[in-house]
């Protein structure tokens, strides 16, 4: 049983049910999902190095949503990150849109994504910058999510904050008290009244009341990698694996989760329709960055990281070379395999 089989059988169901929901990029999703690795996107001619044996594979369709795809992207995105790192304690905050806001969320994704972002950065960026012990510019990597791990519609942002804030005019590196960061009800209070101050700037207000408590988690994780690791797993694969997926009787669909609070893997089964559904109603907004560094972990801000690992001793090393794609194995001798053709498909050869 593979995603491939399960989307093709649920999706004339799916279009059915919940063809009136869709916008152009779900469907463009839900096409490139169905023919992945079909004749649709054309094949690659191999030859062993070795036994000079060739064979054929098809075509990916390279789509940022497909669960089949993307996997050297998320390893790229890993490395990078990782070459960021620095010897500090590293904390990640959580900030969450209420229940309430998520009609309007779902409505106007690209509004509303890209308030949470500027709301959720900018309340860390403050809190850094007027906290007695930092008092200087920190670094953030933010990542968007709009699942839980049961996959319903539940948009978040994750931020991860090196513990420490560099002090330009000083020009020296700060940190936090401790093992602590900033208080996660304060925060939340800011995160709050910027997010419904942006929402009615923007006429995004939704008819249910607000409520006066916002959810707000902040906690420490160590030397950064294992949230790095956490989220990587996320940012390039889809909202679920493959490996999940437990049965499909034609009419529902049974797929496993971890639980959160219990950390014990659970099951949930669902028609076959809204299966696809729950995968996707994740897909974003055509262009839109789910992932998006701040400070001095910015893209343009490379003096500033290096001047950062400089005052933390850290040893530059060099850019590493761009990774290549793994290769393919021949089934006959085990030797690498290299492309020596590419056969379009029918709809471009012409």
């Amino acid at each position: 049983m593979t995603f491939l089989e399960t989307i093709e059988r649920h999706a004339s169901d799916f279009v059915h049910h919940y063809g009136h929901r869709l916008g152009d990029e779900h469907r463009h999703a839900l096409s490139a999902m169905r023919r992945c690795r079909t004749e649709y996107y054309g094949q690659l001619q191999w030859q062993c190095t070795g036994c000079e044996h060739t064979r054929s594979t098809f075509r990916s369709c390279g789509h940022r949503s497909c669960q089949r795809c993307q996997n050297p992207d998320n390893t790229c995105w890993l490395e990078r990150q990782q070459a960021k790192l620095l010897p500090v304690d590293y904390f990640m905050v959580t900030f969450t849109l209420p229940a309430q806001c998520r009609g309007v969320a779902w409505k106007n994704q690209r509004e509303m994504y890209t308030l949470l972002f500027e709301a959720a950065v900018s309340t860390c960026r403050d809190f850094a910058r007027n906290d007695k012990h930092l008092h200087g510019e920190i670094g953030q990597s933010a990542v968007l999510h709009t699942q839980t791990r049961r996959l319903d519609y539940h948009p978040h942002v994750h931020v991860i904050i090196p513990g420490g804030a560099i002090d330009a005019k000083q020009r020296c590196w700060r940190t936090p008290k401790a093992r602590y960061l900033f208080a996660h009800k304060a925060l939340a209070k800011v995160f709050r009244a910027r997010m419904l101050e942006g929402m009615k700037t923007a006429g995004l207000m939704p008819e249910d009341p607000m409520p006066d408590t916002w959810v707000v988690d902040c906690r420490a994780i160590g030397n950064g990698l294992p949230a790095l690791k956490y989220l990587s797993r996320y940012l390039y694969r889809g909202v679920i694996s493959e490996k999940q997926l437990v049965s499909d009787d034609g009419q529902s669909v049974t797929f496993r989760y971890r639980d959160g609070q219990t950390q014990q893997w659970k099951t949930r089964t669902v028609s076959g329709a809204h299966f696809v559904w729950l995968l996707i109603q994740h897909v974003l907004p055509s262009g839109f960055r789910r992932v998006r560094d701040y400070g001095f972990l910015h893209g343009n801000a490379k003096a500033k990281l290096i001047r950062v690992q400089w005052l933390l001793k850290v040893s530059i090393s060099p850019t590493p070379l761009p990774r290549q794609r793994p290769g393919l194995l021949c089934n006959l001798c085990k030797a690498s395999m290299r492309v020596i053709g590419v056969s379009l498909p029918r709809r471009l050869s012409g």
